[in-house]
């Protein structure tokens, strides 16, 4: 069950980077996000937290990255909240809790019930109604392939515990 619906996602994920699958693996986790156009908030939220150069290191790193309409979801203002310098160590625990250290394929994460994040806290992974998941966010995209590691796109900006 659990690899039939990692399946699909690794297909849904080939068909969107057939476009030209080698520039993916040119380009770091930051150029890749820049270049989809989907992830400007978390690009944005990156630069804030003083992480661009993190997140263009050798890795390799598994990002869970947030889309834009992800961010969208959050209670109004929030976002603009974490922007601000004050609460930049706050924005970096935050955007460290959807990294994990070593590149993780979706056929590596099916097979793990939980993985520890940069932040240093857990996430949990599990397959619920032909639905993966990382704690709470549905994984959209998987296996966007960088040169220093792998993107999974979520539907859902994921909190360490007690940042809620």
């Amino acid at each position: 069950m659990r690899k039939r619906v990692f399946g699909s996602l690794i297909a849904l994920a080939l068909l969107i980077s057939a476009g030209n699958p080698a520039v993916a693996q040119e380009t770091d986790i930051v150029d890749t996000a820049i270049g989809a156009g989907s992830f400007e908030t978390l690009v944005a939220a990156v630069q804030a937290a003083d992480l661009v150069e993190t997140l263009k290191g050798e890795g390799p790193f598994t990002v869970f990255a947030p889309t834009d309409d992800a961010f969208a979801k959050l209670p109004a203002g929030t976002v603009d909240e974490l922007l601000k310098p004050e609460n930049k160590s706050k924005l970096q625990a935050i955007l460290a809790y959807h990294v994990v250290s070593g590149k993780y394929m979706a056929g590596d994460v099916v097979g793990m019930s939980d993985a520890k994040t940069v932040q240093g806290g857990k996430v949990m992974f599990k397959v619920k109604d032909g639905t993966a998941y990382i704690n709470d966010a549905k994984i959209v995209k998987t296996d966007i392939a960088t040169s220093n590691g792998v993107i999974h796109v979520i539907d859902k900006v994921i909190l360490p515990e007690g940042k809620h």
